[in-house]
């Protein structure tokens, strides 16, 4: 089975949740006339709302209710990472995202711009009305670093850079969302969970590193793909080819790293509930290292 297919059977434990999200989604976004069936039809597209399912299944094997805090939090992160994907596309001047046009291709980078900043704003609303205060504290630290995390990028383009710098921006761009989502929500709940930003921290840099090595092999397959290397954003592969041209070994090497993350994100789910979620969420961190 493919990866999509895995992870539809995984996806099924918290379809229902899911469901609720994008109806807050939905919900948020009803007061921006000008924009609000783009923003809604965006939301609409095919998308794995992978961070707020790893979220879900983490909290389900601690047998934790989802209230409706839990819901309007998880649709503040996912609001955030729409907004981050719509300022992406302006940075990358992409036509097409999840199958449908973007909002710059389809009005302008001014739109965009405007659209991605008015999600921000609805996000933090929902975010400050939910318990302890230091849930919004903490999204707006991992904005910040999500925004530092994409400015490096742009700084270095075109520049080999070391795999600590590497890994020191995926953990920004990529796994702080996944670590915040998961951080908040066990807050929010008023328990205590020391490995939990463990697993979401490891857990994240390990999908950004895929969704990297991913872009490569899809390139080098001939596959449609927008390259990173084309762009001068050079990742872990590069990183081991040392500049040069992409060889077996480069693969191999980004392989065991991208295992390593998944090992250790795993090690931290060692001490949970032994039930069907966190079955899942063993089934789901192994699925990253799939080819």
């Amino acid at each position: 089975m493919s990866f999509e297919d895995n992870y539809q059977e995984i996806f099924a434990l918290v379809s229902k949740d899911i469901d609720q999200i994008k109806i807050a989604m939905r919900s948020a976004v009803n007061n921006c006339p000008w924009i609000n069936d783009d923003l809604i039809d965006m939301f609409n597209a095919p998308s794995k709302f992978i961070r707020s399912t790893v979220t879900l299944l983490y909290l389900k094997s601690l047998e934790l209710d989802i209230n409706k805090n839990i819901i309007e939090l998880l649709c503040a992160v996912e609001l955030i990472h729409n907004a981050s994907l719509i300022h992406d596309d302006i940075i990358d001047n992409s036509d097409i995202r999840r199958g449908i046009s973007t909002l710059n291709k389809k009005f302008s980078s001014k739109v965009a711009v405007l659209a991605g900043d008015y999600i921000l704003s609805v996000a933090m609303q929902k975010l400050v009305k939910i318990e302890p205060r230091e849930i919004s504290l903490m999204f707006s630290v991992a904005l910040e670093c999500m925004t530092k995390g994409e400015l490096k990028q742009l700084f270095t383009k075109f520049k080999v850079p070391e795999l600590e710098s590497y890994i020191e921006k995926s953990r920004n761009k990529t796994a702080k969302l996944f670590e915040v989502s998961l951080n908040s929500a066990i807050l929010n709940s008023g328990i205590e969970c020391e490995n939990a930003s463990e697993f979401a921290k490891n857990f994240g840099i390990a999908f950004q590193i895929r969704d990297d090595l991913m872009n490569i092999l899809n390139e080098s397959d001939g596959k449609p793909a927008k390259s990173d290397i084309k762009e001068g954003i050079y990742t872990a592969a590069v990183i081991f080819s040392k500049g040069k041209d992409i060889d077996r070994s480069a693969i191999e090497k980004t392989y065991l790293l991208l295992n390593n993350y998944i090992d250790q994100a795993l090690l931290a789910l060692k001490n949970l509930n032994e039930n069907k979620y966190k079955r899942a969420l063993i089934e789901l961190s192994k699925m990253l290292g799939n080819e």
